[in-house]
């Protein structure tokens, strides 16, 4: 996301938070790959009815250098539910499991909440 974007953050599924882990770090450019491990960051691992595990990780960038969180561990979101925001220039990694299929393409611009990125297995056994 680039300082113009809106940076609330959305639940790409329903599902129940397991668990949210907070990691301190750098405030590098969000664009940069290496920005994924080194800098300041929270994790959303978010497990499906269907045991599916998706991981949701918003990224602090070069100008962001704060990130907030709307939720606890053990709540339940629904799709296109807010959980968070990061200022300006951020990033929102998602992790899906193996076989789901992607239903975008690098380079697409995606709205959350509203654009499919991809469709999931009936269940988590593929983790």
């Amino acid at each position: 996301m680039n300082v113009f974007n809106v940076h609330v953050n959305r639940s790409p599924i329903a599902a129940e938070i397991e668990n949210i882990v907070y990691k301190k770090g750098q405030f590098l450019n969000a664009s940069l790959d290496k920005a994924s491990d080194k800098n300041e960051r929270s994790s959303l691992v978010l497990k499906t009815d269907n045991d599916v595990k998706i991981i949701v990780v918003q990224i602090a960038g070069l100008i962001a250098r704060r990130i907030l969180g709307f939720v606890k561990t053990g709540e339940r979101l629904d799709q296109g539910e807010r959980f968070g925001l990061i200022r300006f220039g951020s990033r929102v990694d998602i992790y899906m499991p193996l076989d789901a299929i992607t239903a975008c393409k690098l380079g697409d611009i995606v709205t959350a909440g509203e654009t499919v990125l991809a469709s999931l297995p009936l269940s988590g056994g593929s983790q």
